[in-house]
Formats: C-alpha cells, structure tokens, sequence
C-alpha cells in the first residue's frame, strides 16, 4: 500500500511539473521578446501561496487542475497601463505571438521527448526499428468463447492450419493490403467472419498466396454481449528485440522515431476521444471501464500507482511522456480558450490583412474577442462538464490495469 501510495503521489506531482512547464514554456517565449508576464500561477481558484519578483506574481492556486501565464495585452480587450503597453503581446509582430502561444506545446514535446531518451538509455523503449511483421507463432483450432477469460475445448487445426500456414510464416499482406503489424492481421480477421481471404505469405524468404476461409465463432464484447466474430487460429510469434536499452547516441534518433509513434497515436486517441465519452458516463453505472478510454488526474495518478507498487517505473515514466504529448496535442485543438483557439485568431488576422493588402486597404487591427467569447464560453463549459465526468468515474469505476 506505501508504495501505491507513493506511485499516486509521484504522478500526481508528475501532472503538476507538467503544467508547470507547460506555462513555463509561456513565460520564457514571452520574455524571450519583451513581453510584460503579469502572473505565473499553477492551479485555478484562490491564492494559497504567491510571491512577486519584478513585474511577476509566481503562486499556486487552490484548484491544482491546470494553470495560467497572464501575458499584458494577450488580446486588444486586454487593458493594459501606460507602462505595460510597449509590452503588451497584441503589440509584438504576428510571428513572435505564434511563438509564444506554442510556447507551452513545445515545452510539453521537449519533456515528453526527454523522459523517453532517458529511459531509452536507462531500461530501454519499445523498439521502433523491430520487424512487427505478423509471424505465426502457432497455429491452432478454434472454438466460441465461454467467459472473458476462457475458450471452449476444440480440435484441429483450425483454418490457417487447414489452408496451409505453418509455424514461422511471415503475413505481409491480406487481399493485397499490406499488414503493420499482428493487430492489423487480427483486427481484419475479426470482422470478416465467413469470408475467404487471400493472405500473402512469406516462407524461407518465397512468397506465396493462400487462402483462408475465415471461421464464424462466438466472442464477448466489452459488455458482455455475445457477437459474432472471425478466427483463422493463428497467434503472433515473439517479437525479437520488442523492447531495447540504446546507447546515449543512437538513443536520439530511436526517441524521435517512437516520439513520432507515439503522437501518431495521440492524434487517433484525440480524434477518437468524443466517441468514448458515453462510455464512460456508462462506467459510473456500473459497465465495465474501457482502459483505453480517457482518465482524469485521479485516474491517472491511481495508475500510476499500480505502476510504482509493481515496480514497473519504466511504464511509469513513459505514461508520463504521453501525458505531456498528449497535453501539447489538445491545446492544439483550434478552439478558445485553447492555446490553438489562440493562434487560430493570430493566422486569421494574418490571413485577412493579406487580402486587404491585396484590396488596397491597411490592417485590420487586432481581432475582438469579446465576438468569440459564446464559443469561449461554451468550449469552457464542454471542457469542465468532461472532465467532472470522467473524474467521477475515475473515483466510482476506475481504470485498472492488474484486475
């Protein structure tokens, strides 16, 4: 329990020094050309402690779920005195505000990409550069599935077995569409039950084609429901070298390469995010918990905690790194009051000056937010009804990676 106690603590500060450097990565930008930061502050809600240095209040809020970088004139609603206008951000050059409004996203890249390198060198990551080509372990029968952790007896050899494939077979490809990996392989087979397919297979370095008639069985959804699903009784041989300890040289460029994976699949889980949503309101009453799905701090620092208590820090501190990437993807997100609503306003004023140059006419000026603040308001309001929701569900039904 001390040590679960510990891992939830850990990660917890973890998500704080996240934040923290995210609005770090503000603070430095803007001072990097001159602008006036007011305030530096991590949490929301009253003052629990602050200081001034200068012209800035460093403190920390009561509500510690998220933080802020009060930058004079963020916006020409901003007022600003006498002293602060030559500073003001709306002041400086279009370019050097994009800089600074992405301050937080490539302070959170850098220290995603920085905790990976230094388990990379430490204990190792998953190896970007392993041939994840789906390799036959074993071929087998198949059979329907009983509960959520047993498959009916069976016999045979299942119809991989029955078409040809053998132990060691490499599948390239499926109907001609090349294969990334045994989940690709699986998730294909899966919704094709009935089907004859054509698997390219690759056998003492020839190729060939085989086809596969794909069994109809019985499977159990996240629900528990029974639906029908394809099998052809194969399961993936080990990967070699799945995980690697690099050198401190080639260590970059294999970090980059899985840094690159990993925001490929923070894209998806964004795109994704909206979908799994009444997921998770069903979790708070009582359907099984997708561990897939989106977590709040809490969720997150519990599973960190199941992480220090098995002492499995690796996965700790790489869960962390995807916790700053995925930090720096959604402030991406076009849409106020997000750090990419923000920039989305800047190009837009870029944008429609260089038509007006083109019309003969000045700038426009800077653009008035007070137009954009229902779209503030009801981004703001989506955002904090989510997360009330899933922090819910993290303390009713939390996500659990060890049962």
């Amino acid at each position: 329990m001390a040590a679960y106690l510990l891992g939830v603590f850990l990660f917890a500060l973890g998500i704080a020094v996240t934040i923290a450097l995210h609005e770090a990565g503000h603070m430095f930008t803007a001072r990097a050309f001159g602008m006036r930061v007011r305030r530096y502050f991590i949490g929301f809600g009253p003052t629990v402690w602050s200081v001034r240095r200068g012209h800035t209040q460093y403190g920390i809020a009561a509500l510690p779920f998220g933080g802020f970088c009060d930058i004079a004139g963020m916006t020409a609603q901003d007022p600003v005195t006498h002293d602060e206008a030559p500073h003001a951000m709306v002041n400086k050059p279009w370019w050097q505000r994009v800089i600074v409004l992405s301050g937080g996203v490539a302070m959170n890249l850098i220290v995603g990409f920085l905790i990976l390198y230094g388990v990379a060198v430490t204990s190792g990551i998953p190896n970007p550069y392993a041939d994840t080509t789906p390799t036959v372990g074993q071929v087998a029968c198949v059979s329907d599935q009983v509960d959520a952790e047993t498959l009916a007896d069976c016999t045979g050899t299942g119809p991989a077995g029955e078409a040809g494939i053998e132990v060691g077979d490499r599948i390239l490809a499926i109907d001609g569409e090349e294969l990334s990996d045994f989940y690709a392989l699986r998730d294909a087979v899966l919704e094709r039950p009935g089907d004859t397919l054509t698997l390219t297979v690759e056998r003492d370095g020839a190729t060939s084609e085989v086809d596969v008639t794909v069994a109809s069985v019985t499977r159990l959804n996240a629900q528990g429901q029974e639906i029908q699903a394809g099998a052809i009784g194969v399961t993936n041989a080990p990967i070699v070298d799945a995980v690697k300890q690099f050198g401190p040289v080639e260590a970059v460029g294999a970090t980059a390469t899985f840094t690159g994976q990993l925001l490929d699949a923070t894209v998806e889980g964004l795109l994704s995010f909206p979908a799994k949503i009444p997921g998770v309101v069903a979790s708070i009453f009582g359907a099984e918990r997708d561990v897939e799905g989106p977590m709040s701090v809490v969720g997150a620092s519990r599973v960190g905690g199941e992480l220090v208590e098995r002492s499995l820090w690796d996965m700790f501190w790489m869960m962390l790194a995807s916790l700053n990437f995925f930090l720096a993807l959604f402030n991406l997100v076009p849409l106020p009051p997000l750090d990419g609503g923000h920039i989305a306003v800047v190009l837009y004023e870029k944008v429609r000056d260089f038509f007006r140059r083109l019309r003969g006419l000045g700038p426009g000026g800077p653009a008035n937010y007070e137009k954009l603040m229902p779209v503030t308001y009801a981004m703001a309001a989506v955002l904090l009804t989510v997360g009330m929701i899933v922090i819910v569900a993290d303390v009713v039904n939390p996500v659990r990676l060890f049962g």
